[in-house]
């Protein structure tokens, strides 16, 4: 079975390791992910992108940081002060938390928890509460409209994301059956992030190649949970100037921004383990297949948003409830009355 990482440390010190190590990771992860998108834009776009802050611009990123960190925060007048300090914060705290439990290999875990994907979603569903917080405290119309529509958006995209996702536990439940690992059976949990990827080792078949229809809609899902384009209605420029962060200044807004690209980073890993068998892969190291996954989604994620432009906001929810959601379904009922079958 898999091991954690922190299994033999005190409780305490293995919280704070965890939360130390997730911190440096995703803020390494950030800083690549900008640099990134910004050289990919420019290569869709025929531009050169950053170029002069060191070697092709590496150093852009350290610069823009400092920047942000030097910046005076700004507390407009009439803002809910409590309501309005602590948006950044529920923003990017279930980053963190959601980050702890993605299986990098199977003895490369910090977390492991039978109900790892729902804890996922559910850290997710918190994102939610603190963009609604952020543009209700600014005292802001643009920045409340801006709430309003993200709340919106990312409620009704979850329903097509859960649901393609619940194929898979399906799948894992019925193969999963009898399964042994290291010469012992193990009761396989269809929402373990472990398992599901255990099973896609074991089976040498991905789910993806089983579930193609869920895999898009999940993708699909993905790039409005994480306001990507051809999803970002909450910051129309046009319309909103910048949406439910109009108001932040210096780092208050650059958390906002730092929690979008972990939830890129996030959701890529969840698709990866759902749907590309997360480790594995021939030859190279378990975690070395996992990120390099990762990061083939994370572009596909850039490439998608510098290639298309963005929807009206009804486009955008009638695709959901009339398109995303039924297909959905369909898929689900499909996939158990395959299994009920077979």
């Amino acid at each position: 079975m898999p091991t954690t990482l922190l299994d033999h440390l005190h409780p305490i010190l293995a919280v704070l390791i965890a939360i130390s190590g997730i911190m440096a990771a995703l803020s390494l992860n950030v800083m690549f992910c900008i640099y990134a998108e910004r050289k990919v834009s420019a290569w869709i776009q025929r531009r050169m992108g950053p170029m002069e802050v060191g070697p092709h611009g590496v150093m852009q990123v350290i610069a823009d940081m400092v920047k942000l960190l030097t910046k005076q925060l700004i507390t407009p007048k009439g803002v809910d002060k409590w309501i309005f300090h602590l948006a950044p914060v529920v923003v990017f705290a279930p980053v963190v938390a959601a980050a702890s439990l993605m299986p990098f290999s199977s003895g490369v875990l910090i977390s492991d928890f039978d109900i790892g994907l729902v804890l996922v979603f559910m850290f997710g569903g918190f994102a939610v509460i603190g963009i609604f917080m952020a543009g209700w405290g600014s005292n802001n119309k643009y920045a409340l409209l801006g709430a309003m529509r993200s709340v919106a958006q990312n409620i009704s995209y979850e329903i097509p994301l859960i649901l393609s996702a619940l194929s898979i536990v399906l799948m894992v439940g019925a193969m999963g059956r009898g399964m042994e690992i290291d010469g012992q059976a193990v009761k396989i949990t269809g929402t373990n992030l472990a398992h599901i990827t255990l099973v896609q080792a074991k089976t040498d078949i991905w789910f993806v190649v089983y579930q193609p229809i869920a895999a898009l809609i999940f993708f699909i899902a993905t790039l409005a949970e994480t306001n990507r384009t051809p999803f970002d209605i909450p910051e129309a420029e046009s319309e909103l100037v910048a949406g439910f962060h109009t108001e932040y200044s210096g780092m208050r807004f650059a958390i906002f921004f730092f929690a979008e690209f972990s939830n890129m980073f996030i959701g890529s890993m969840v698709a990866t383990v759902l749907f590309f068998g997360g480790w594995d892969g021939p030859l190279l190291p378990g975690p070395v297949w996992f990120f390099l996954k990762t990061y083939a989604l994370v572009f596909v994620m850039m490439w998608i948003r510098w290639t298309y432009p963005r929807l009206r906001f009804d486009q955008l929810m009638t695709f959901c409830w009339s398109v995303l959601i039924p297909l959905s379904i369909l898929n689900l009922l499909v996939t158990a009355l395959v299994i009920k079958l077979v």
